[in-house]
């Protein structure tokens, strides 16, 4: 399979990533803590406390408090799961799907969130 057709099929899984496409297979209990996950992620991304890792998946910057670490630890295992769907469906490794997926992720990031380039340090952007 080529580069192309799988960051094209990856493009299509990152939407899952933001919880979106999960949230209407889910209950509505599930729904809000999916959601309030992302918000508690996203808000922590704003202010350098968590980054974009080359893995695909969420790192701390810093130190993080226990809720912090369990909503991004929810999204990381949500990550997780369409990484190996993408890699089932498209012959790549679970691995290079979260690596294309983090430089699609990367990519997207507004300046002043961090990211860690594999085998680098926290970037700001």
């Amino acid at each position: 399979m080529t580069i192309r057709k799988t960051f094209l099929t990856l493009a299509g899984a990152l939407a899952l990533l933001g919880g979106v496409a999960t949230l209407t297979a889910l209950p509505t209990a599930a729904q809000a803590d999916v959601a309030a996950s992302k918000a508690m992620v996203d808000a922590a991304k704003a202010q350098g406390m968590v980054g974009e890792q080359g893995d695909g998946l969420l790192g701390f910057v810093g130190k993080a408090d226990p809720a912090l670490t369990a909503a991004v630890a929810e999204i990381n295992a949500g990550r997780s799961a369409v990484f190996q769907d993408v890699a089932a469906k498209t012959g790549v490794s679970p691995q290079a799907a979260g690596e294309a997926a983090a430089q699609r992720l990367i990519a997207k990031l507004p300046p002043g969130q961090f990211y860690k380039p594999l085998g680098g340090s926290w970037t700001r952007k």
